[in-house]
């Protein structure tokens, strides 16, 4: 899949064209505003997993308990590892 970087104003301006590539070519454009990224136009056929969905899946494994203490222990040191998306609208 091909990511091409526009800024809102050009979006705007070509917004049909960009839904056109988005779908018929499997472009993704990253959106930005002021030089910063602020969304994606993604072809619709791209998986994405939620946490919701990735909750779901896990649920209906079912781990040996060596393995599941094992990957509870990488889950808490990726958490750690990971900061939290900033919010700009606070």
């Amino acid at each position: 899949m091909r990511e091409t970087t526009i800024s809102v104003t050009e979006a705007a301006r070509h917004f049909a064209d960009c839904v056109n590539r988005a779908h018929y070519q499997n472009v993704t454009f990253v959106l930005l505003k002021n030089g910063a990224p602020v969304a994606r136009l993604v072809p619709d056929g791209t998986k994405v997993c939620t946490g919701r969905k990735l909750a779901e899946a896990l649920a209906g494994t079912d781990l040996p308990e060596d393995e599941a203490a094992a990957w509870y222990r990488d889950l808490q040191i990726a958490r750690k590892s990971l900061k939290p998306p900033v919010n700009k609208w606070r």
